[in-house]
């Protein structure tokens, strides 16, 4: 999901989507914690999104205020 795609969503929708992404990333971390390999790419990737979808939050924050 692209930055366009994520400003249309509203603050309650874009905090949901960063709770699924944090138990996204705590799954990988246990699976690998665990011996299982998932894919070495979605960690980078999950960290990305949670860092776009927090800086919309912010952004929407600055021009609230």
């Amino acid at each position: 999901m692209n930055a366009t795609e994520l400003r249309k969503k509203s603050v309650l929708e874009l905090n949901n989507e960063i709770l699924a992404l944090l138990r996204e990333q705590f799954n990988l971390r246990v699976q690998k914690g665990i011996g299982q390999s998932p894919l070495p790419h979605l960690f980078g990737k999950i960290r990305k999104q949670i860092a776009r979808i927090k800086t919309i939050l912010s952004e929407r924050e600055g021009l609230s205020s």
